[in-house]
């Protein structure tokens, strides 16, 4: 029992400093929360005021038909609500301006660390988790910090305001208010409780929920040739049926924490009249009073259930900000290099290079030894999962060597500075990344952005590529859809080598970079590459054997080793693992599967 109570209390202790730093969020816009705070403050004191003028109201000015009330009542009332008003407003739009802002802050404080994370982050979750968390979970955010301000100031200033009026009105009718504190607090104390639990799960579930969607999305075409869809739903049933269920307890706890407060609070109006009604107190209570402090209490009841229910909005914006913060105080990339490297002049070397992935429990690379010199073009070969793609990812440290060591010109290339390392490499892969936006903002990207027209439309021919771009409505200037969908996939791929011209590197990857295209676009993306890899030091990951005769060596692998190295010439007079392949390859090729 004590153990579990260590762990509750440190739990608590954990949520205040989670809470804590979510309000800096806030905090950094406090001019405009000291004036939403006093809008609120006013928005609760009118309201007081208003019950505390029931008295005259009934007592004076009915009763006894006051002139001075007659006269004056009316006027004070429009006051004391035009007063309302404005602080209504103004509050109002200070806390939006606020939750707004926030929002954004933490939407790009969690974008930035994506961008920072290493690699191997984006391999342990599901794509819709780290999409889910910009869109929905940050959202949740600033109803904690936010919404739930102007709840406890506003409705703490309205109880406050109404205890006031009972007081200065009856101290022996107030006595009915000790009766409800304990069972309100203990309502609190459970929702909040409930909430907390409920809302971390809901935060998984929508990730779940947007990557369903994001899945079908992507491979709508899958989905229609291989009829799909009945899958595709009842999957995405099942997960947003989850998702509702959840959300429906949510429901329910805000159900049962009102009723529950509302049966508490008709045992304390009841208390209320048995009190008044008293023999020997009923003659000395006027109507007007009573009805003060009856109105009071009845406002500040309301004003208790929302103060419980508050927790509804804390303890899932609490766990929406724990998800982020867990992300944003994630390690960045390891960078430990202390030498910045102008130009390299592309000696490469890998040593006895053994890779184990963080979750894996085999070697993707085992002990590879492999020489590539500057200018030179270096063939790599071999079935799905002989460690390829694994041997090129460690070139720009997507991932780190397990053991044995990676030398660049001479010196380990963990001592370089990850920025210059990377950009001494140009890659091309099968699967092309383009952004929305123009043909010259997909060529010149990112670091390149400050090309100028003309460089951008002669790395465009080096690569083939004007050839289509010249027939655009607009030429490099034309707009090409999200990830590139408006163009072929021979197009794509002939931006991605002008991308690569353009930046002049030194290094070259191409990985599988004419796979799964016609002839016609196979060609001129053969002629780009060509010269693309003019006195670069090149790496392909060959799809087809007959694209890399001519390269200077080619290395076969098999379960993370290097198996047979030589020239086209000395491996099919070797008639090994390389002359197997290309006999298997030609003598198929109608119907041979790749080769990756």
């Amino acid at each position: 029992m004590s153990e579990s109570k260590k762990k509750v209390v440190l739990w608590d202790a954990e949520s205040r400093r989670t809470y804590k730093r979510l309000l800096g969020y806030s905090a950094r816009y406090w001019p405009v929360a000291l004036i939403t705070i006093i809008g609120f403050a006013v928005d609760g004191a009118c309201l007081a005021i208003f019950t505390d003028k029931l008295q005259p109201i009934i007592d004076d000015l009915f009763a006894k038909k006051d002139p001075y009330l007659i006269f004056w009542m009316p006027i004070w009332i429009i006051g004391i609500f035009v007063a309302r008003g404005f602080a209504t407003f103004i509050s109002n739009y200070g806390i939006g301006y606020i939750g707004r802002n926030v929002v954004q802050s933490m939407q790009r404080d969690v974008f930035g660390a994506y961008l920072r994370l290493p690699a191997t982050f984006f391999g342990h979750e599901h794509s819709g988790h780290q999409i889910s968390r910009i869109t929905y979970t940050s959202e949740q955010v600033a109803g904690a910090s936010t919404d739930a301000l102007k709840v406890v100031v506003t409705e703490s200033v309205t109880v406050l305001g109404m205890f006031y009026v009972m007081l200065s009105k009856s101290a022996y009718l107030t006595m009915v208010l000790f009766l409800l504190i304990p069972p309100i607090m203990l309502i609190a104390m459970f929702v909040s409780r409930r909430y907390r639990s409920i809302s971390r799960r809901i935060q998984n579930m929508m990730g779940s929920v947007t990557g369903t969607v994001e899945e079908a999305i992507e491979g709508h075409r899958e989905v229609r040739i291989y009829g799909g869809q009945q899958q595709a739903g009842e999957r995405f049933k099942d997960v947003s049926s989850r998702a509702r269920y959840l959300n429906l307890k949510i429901v329910a706890t805000a159900a049962t924490s009102s009723s529950s407060i509302q049966t508490v609070a008709s045992f304390g109006l009841a208390g209320l009249i048995f009190l008044a009604s008293r023999p020997s107190v009923i003659d000395s209570i006027s109507a007007g009073m009573f009805v003060a402090v009856l109105t009071a209490m009845g406002g500040m009841l309301p004003s208790l259930k929302r103060l419980a229910n508050v927790q509804s909005t804390i303890q899932t914006g609490v766990a929406a900000a724990e998800n982020l913060f867990a992300v944003m105080d994630l390690p960045p990339e390891v960078d430990n290099g202390m030498q910045v490297l102008e130009r390299t002049r592309g000696d490469l070397r890998f040593e006895d290079v053994r890779l184990v992935y963080p979750r894996g429990d085999f070697q993707a690379l085992a002990g590879v030894n492999l020489h590539c010199p500057p200018g030179s073009v270096t063939a790599l070969v071999g079935r799905s999962g002989s460690g390829k793609s694994s041997l090129v990812s460690l070139l720009p440290r997507f991932n780190a060597p397990s053991s044995g060591h990676i030398l660049l010109d001479g010196a380990d290339y963990e001592s370089y500075t990850l920025p210059s390392l990377r950009r001494q490499i140009a890659w091309v892969g099968q699967s092309v990344v383009l952004f929305d936006g123009t043909v010259a903002e997909n060529i010149a990207y990112g670091e390149l952005a400050g090309a100028s027209e003309q460089e951008i439309i002669a790395a465009a021919e080096a690569a083939n590529a004007m050839e289509f771009i010249a027939r655009m409505p607009k030429g490099i200037h034309s707009p090409i859809g999200e990830r590139g969908n408006m163009l072929s996939g021979g197009q794509r791929q002939r931006i991605a080598i002008a991308r690569a011209i353009l930046k002049n590197a030194p290094i070259l990857v191409l990985d599988e970079a004419t796979s799964a295209l016609d002839t016609e676009s196979e060609r001129l993306i053969q002629q780009a590459l060509q010269r693309l890899m003019r006195d670069r030091t090149t790496l392909v990951i060959a799809h087809r054997l007959s694209t890399i005769e001519h390269a200077d060596q080619i290395a076969v692998m098999e379960q993370g080793r290097i198996i047979e190295r030589g020239t086209h010439a000395e491996l099919m007079a070797l008639s090994g693992h390389y002359a197997a392949l290309h006999r298997m390859q030609f003598n198929e090729r109608p119907t041979a599967v790749a080769a990756d």
